[in-house]
């Protein structure tokens, strides 16, 4: 009856946990209000360190980012990944400021109205 029991709770426990693990999808406001959050962060005269300091705060908003607004975290967390490298490509930095530049906007048109 012990084993039976302590195998019982092992199971709950392992259910709860899971259910307590599971994320959920944001609205867009709340993906905005936690975008604008970690974007602050950037400063006009952005150095790597300062910009990997922003993407990180965003990366963890990617996964659980509303439908709308999931385009425009990866735009943004794209550029600035490579941006942050050592040695950027210019070409491939030109390709996503255009992109991050249209995130812009978006992020505009979502979250300020």
């Amino acid at each position: 009856m012990k084993k039976l029991t302590t195998v019982l709770i092992a199971a709950g426990l392992i259910a709860s946990a899971s259910a307590c693990s599971a994320q959920q999808q944001l609205t867009t406001a709340e993906t905005c209000d936690r975008v604008g959050v970690a974007a602050a962060g950037i400063p006009q005269n952005a150095s790597k360190t300062a910009t990997n300091r922003v993407a990180n705060a965003i990366r963890p908003i990617e996964s659980v980012a509303s439908t709308e607004m999931k385009p425009v975290v990866t735009a943004i967390l794209d550029f600035l990944d490579e941006q942050a490298k050592e040695e950027p490509s210019e070409e491939k930095l030109g390709e996503l400021s255009a992109a991050y530049q249209e995130a812009g906007t978006k992020y505009g048109e979502l979250c300020r109205g």
